[in-house]
């Protein structure tokens, strides 16, 4: 007979082994899946997703941006799922974000100088998120509604207000897309430190990771999220206002993820699209999960993600292969990860017939 129990909470250094320890059979899996499949040596299949990633100074920069931009989201929806708010909308208020700021470059960009549109289209870009995450939060409040279904539902209106101002702004007309915003004059465009494209966004993001984990551990507000996280009637009943934590809290996740998008557009891609978010506000769900909310963790599990996916479509260029496969091996991975939390919070004992029960 085998009984699972709830485990007591385990030192940082022996979870840290259970985790490697996944890692470590995810990689043998994956090793013994492509021989069998491919044929390929898995040990040179690795090295070209390594170096698929960290191959050149290039390669590592854009590893780092988009660490960087899946981090900013997983920051952003951390302190709604730390009050259990489980905002699945970080994609549309990613969206939101980058169409405010992509308005202010196509609308003021040939009439105010730059120094006028770049805080223009941040206060736009972070107010625009801000508000989008405000729908649901004030209907929770209110009404106590599913947030979500609501924070789902805003994704899709989301996606189609951004399709009808593509159109608006196509050019040329016709093509169905916008094109780079104000490419000869730049105007709009976040400053460039030095020669280095994305170092903007990486230093910003890296101040926003410190910023949230003192603003959770150490404040007033941080220990709010969490006592109505844990019981909405406890918190209650110690004098604390939930409808407005609740308000708050949504804010500040939307407002962040409103940040994503002009980081987006403003920072790296100096357009707008209805696919530019790229499925991060769904990943870094992924991503605050592994992490148990902690932004510090974050960092890692940012990097892993990013490095499999680059990998991933390293290998598929290399060796011809469909991406679907380097997508499996993927898969494979996060699967080993997730399924070492259960081994984490849980253990297995195993009840011999007439005696005791063993780990």
């Amino acid at each position: 007979m085998i009984h699972v129990t709830k485990r007591r909470e385990l030192p940082p250094q022996q979870v840290l082994a259970i985790r490697l320890a996944a890692i470590a059979l995810a990689l043998v899996t994956c090793g013994i899946i492509t021989t069998m499949t491919t044929g390929l040596n898995p040990i040179s299949v690795y090295g070209t997703m390594i170096n698929g990633a960290f191959g050149s100074q290039r390669k590592v920069w854009i590893l780092l941006q988009e660490t960087a931009l899946l981090l900013c989201v997983s920051l952003a929806l951390t302190p709604a799922f730390r009050m259990r708010f489980w905002n699945l909308g970080g994609e549309g208020q990613i969206l939101i974000g980058g169409l405010a700021a992509a308005a202010c470059m196509i609308i003021s960009g040939g009439r105010l100088p730059n120094v006028v549109v770049i805080p223009l289209e941040i206060v736009a870009a972070i107010g625009a998120g801000a508000a989008w995450a405000l729908l649901p939060a004030l209907f929770k409040a209110k009404w106590n509604t599913n947030e979500t279904l609501f924070t789902l539902m805003m994704n899709y209106v989301a996606t189609q207000l951004v399709a009808y101002y593509v159109m608006i702004w196509e050019v040329p007309k016709g093509s169905g897309k916008i094109g780079i915003i104000n490419q000869g004059t730049q105007v709009g465009w976040l400053p460039q430190i030095g020669s280095y494209k994305y170092l903007l966004n990486i230093l910003i993001v890296a101040v926003l990771t410190v910023a949230m984990y003192a603003y959770l551990r150490y404040s007033k507000h941080g220990y709010e999220i969490s006592v109505v996280g844990e019981s909405t009637s406890t918190a209650r009943y110690v004098g604390i206002k939930v409808e407005r934590v609740i308000i708050r809290t949504l804010l500040l996740s939307g407002a962040i993820c409103g940040l994503a998008g002009l980081l987006l557009v403003g920072g790296t891609d100096h357009t707008i699209t209805t696919t530019i978010a790229a499925g991060r506000g769904f990943t870094a769900v992924m991503v605050a999960w592994l992490s148990k909310f902690n932004p510090a963790i974050m960092v890692a599990s940012s990097l892993l993600l990013v490095f499999m996916g680059r990998g991933a479509g390293e290998i598929s260029t290399i060796y011809g292969l469909n991406h679907s496969f380097g997508d499996i091996l993927t898969g494979i991975i996060l699967f080993f990860i997730i399924g070492s939390e259960f081994f984490i919070t849980y253990r297995l004992n195993i009840q011999r017939k007439g005696g005791k029960g063993d780990d």
